[in-house]
């Protein structure tokens, strides 16, 4: 099975998600959802009503300081996934002591990932900008991804560039959470074109090498990078556990080995279901790594 035999996984991750959310909101939450805010204005020629739209979780308690950020990008093959399905983890970061931010972004076949990279660019400086006012503290701001959303977070970390394109010197991300992520290394996983299916994958990277490489976060990280905090399921796709470890390799050649967890017997969804319950070891770590008061 290989990474990304994922063509009907979207569908059923988004069936059993959906079931998740349902019981969510049956129950009350001690967060405050601020919902479909747009990141982007409405007067920018590329802006989508749908897509450049995020949500914000805040703990109801205000604290003495301000809480940690952590924003959230969904997976889903870079072709499908919305942030409404994702409501249970806004929520439990909230309940835990971090502001929640869940966006949306464009997807294949509307636009390929160098537009999905800065749109969500984009969602972390409008919370850079605007997250003290629920509370967040934009000095401390992280991303945070399962699958496809996992390769954009490690991208926002890594890749510089896609701030200074934006007009923003420094690259106000502190630090990443990954959770079985995939694309860190694209331009390695298209040039073997190993698997069936792989040709689908040109859709939303396109057919320049040159162009694969440019999304893929293996090759932005330096010794300055912010520390990773790297989850792998256990019996995830094999491209996804090779491709984690040798983003670990580089990074620790380059003196910046990240927490490193391979999760014994998790294959890739249940990766993201499992942050369904409060007291997962992802976010136990998590907590520690973005300095939440918990």
């Amino acid at each position: 099975m290989t990474l990304f035999r994922f063509l009907a996984l979207p569908a059923l991750l988004a069936v059993v998600v959906l079931l998740l959310v349902a019981t969510e909101f049956a129950q009350a939450r001690p967060s405050r959802r601020t919902a479909d805010v747009a990141y982007v204005s409405s007067t920018e020629p590329d802006f989508d009503p749908a897509r450049h739209r995020l949500d914000i979780y805040a703990p109801r308690k205000r604290a003495a300081a301000p809480y940690p950020v952590v924003v959230f990008i969904h997976g889903g093959s870079w072709n499908s996934g919305n942030k409404n399905f994702y409501s249970f983890i806004g929520r439990r970061l909230a309940k835990q002591g971090v502001v929640a931010v869940v966006i949306n972004y464009r997807l294949a076949p509307q636009v390929q990932v160098p537009a999905m990279a800065d749109d969500c660019a984009r969602a972390v400086l409008w919370t850079t900008q605007h997250i003290a006012e629920y509370g967040g503290d934009p000095q401390r701001l992280f991303t945070m991804g399962h699958s496809a959303g996992g390769g954009l977070a490690a991208l926002l970390a890594a890749d510089n560039q896609l701030f200074a394109r934006r007009g923003v010197a420094a690259n106000p991300v502190r630090g990443a959470i990954l959770d079985d992520p995939a694309g860190l290394d694209m331009y390695d996983y298209l040039q073997k074109m190993r698997y069936d299916g792989d040709e689908q994958y040109l859709v939303p990277f396109g057919k320049d090498p040159a162009g694969w490489k440019a999304v893929s976060p293996m090759y932005f990280v330096t010794a300055q990078t912010p520390p990773f905090l790297l989850f792998v399921g256990g019996e995830t796709y094999p491209s996804i556990s090779s491709s984690s470890e040798k983003f670990r390799q580089k990074l620790k050649g380059l003196g910046r080995e990240p927490q490193f967890s391979v999760l014994a017997g998790k294959k890739h969804v249940p990766m993201v279901l499992q942050l369904y319950w409060q007291n997962n070891v992802i976010y136990r770590e998590l907590l520690k790594f973005v300095g939440a008061p918990g």
